[in-house]
Protein backbone atom coordinates (compact mmCIF):
# COMPACT_ATOMS: atom_id res chain seq x y z
CA UNK A 1 0.00 0.00 0.00
CA UNK A 2 2.72 2.08 0.73
CA UNK A 3 4.26 1.50 -3.28
CA UNK A 4 0.85 3.14 -4.59
CA UNK A 5 0.92 6.53 -2.22
CA UNK A 6 2.81 9.49 -2.38
CA UNK A 7 2.77 12.63 0.18
CA UNK A 8 2.63 15.91 -0.84
CA UNK A 9 6.26 17.82 -0.58
CA UNK A 10 4.97 20.25 1.54
CA UNK A 11 1.76 19.57 3.84
CA UNK A 12 -1.60 21.31 3.03
CA UNK A 13 -2.71 21.43 6.79
CA UNK A 14 0.35 20.89 9.30
CA UNK A 15 -0.95 18.32 12.11
CA UNK A 16 2.33 18.29 14.04
CA UNK A 17 1.28 19.97 17.71
CA UNK A 18 4.71 20.61 18.39
CA UNK A 19 5.57 22.25 15.28
CA UNK A 20 2.15 24.43 15.52
CA UNK A 21 2.86 25.58 18.49
CA UNK A 22 6.60 26.39 18.36
CA UNK A 23 7.63 26.21 14.42
CA UNK A 24 10.24 24.14 15.37
CA UNK A 25 10.56 20.45 13.83
CA UNK A 26 9.71 17.40 16.00
CA UNK A 27 11.46 14.00 16.32
CA UNK A 28 8.77 12.95 13.64
CA UNK A 29 8.25 15.46 11.59
CA UNK A 30 9.19 14.38 8.15
CA UNK A 31 8.70 10.72 8.88
CA UNK A 32 6.07 9.73 7.08
CA UNK A 33 6.99 11.40 3.87
CA UNK A 34 10.21 9.33 4.68
CA UNK A 35 8.87 6.19 5.26
CA UNK A 36 6.93 6.38 1.72
CA UNK A 37 10.31 7.27 0.14
CA UNK A 38 11.76 4.22 1.78
CA UNK A 39 9.22 2.13 0.73
CA UNK A 40 9.56 3.22 -2.68
CA UNK A 41 13.29 2.96 -2.53
CA UNK A 42 14.43 6.17 -2.50
CA UNK A 43 16.73 5.79 0.79
CA UNK A 44 18.58 9.78 0.21
CA UNK A 45 15.07 11.08 0.07
CA UNK A 46 13.85 9.43 2.78
CA UNK A 47 16.65 10.36 4.92
CA UNK A 48 16.19 13.58 3.11
CA UNK A 49 12.83 13.86 5.30
CA UNK A 50 13.92 12.55 8.67
CA UNK A 51 17.28 11.26 9.40
CA UNK A 52 15.74 8.50 11.69
CA UNK A 53 13.24 7.04 8.81
CA UNK A 54 14.98 4.04 8.18
CA UNK A 55 14.82 3.16 11.99
CA UNK A 56 11.32 4.12 11.67
CA UNK A 57 10.80 1.63 8.87
CA UNK A 58 11.97 -1.23 10.15
CA UNK A 59 10.21 -0.35 13.91
CA UNK A 60 6.86 -0.17 11.25
CA UNK A 61 7.43 -3.18 10.22
CA UNK A 62 8.91 -4.84 13.39
CA UNK A 63 4.98 -5.10 14.42
CA UNK A 64 4.82 -8.07 12.12
CA UNK A 65 7.59 -9.91 13.82
CA UNK A 66 6.71 -12.25 16.96
CA UNK A 67 10.29 -12.17 18.65
CA UNK A 68 10.98 -11.18 22.16
CA UNK A 69 13.81 -8.66 20.72
CA UNK A 70 11.48 -6.93 19.60
CA UNK A 71 10.18 -4.76 22.72
CA UNK A 72 13.80 -4.05 23.40
CA UNK A 73 14.43 -2.86 19.85
CA UNK A 74 11.48 -0.06 20.32
CA UNK A 75 12.82 0.75 23.54
CA UNK A 76 15.84 1.87 21.84
CA UNK A 77 13.80 2.99 18.98
CA UNK A 78 12.15 5.39 20.90
CA UNK A 79 15.20 6.34 23.03
CA UNK A 80 16.96 7.54 19.22
CA UNK A 81 13.69 9.60 18.37
CA UNK A 82 13.93 11.11 21.70
CA UNK A 83 17.63 11.72 21.81
CA UNK A 84 17.17 13.27 18.04
CA UNK A 85 14.16 15.42 18.99
CA UNK A 86 16.07 17.38 21.14
CA UNK A 87 18.87 17.53 18.96
CA UNK A 88 16.48 18.69 16.01
CA UNK A 89 14.98 21.94 18.45
CA UNK A 90 18.07 22.85 19.29
CA UNK A 91 20.20 22.81 15.88
CA UNK A 92 16.92 25.10 14.85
Amino acid sequence: MLLLMTPPDEPNYRLCGFHWLTGLPCALCGLTRGVFALAKGHLEAGIRWNALSPLGFLMLFSLFWDHPVRGRFWTLGIAAFAGYGVCRVLAS
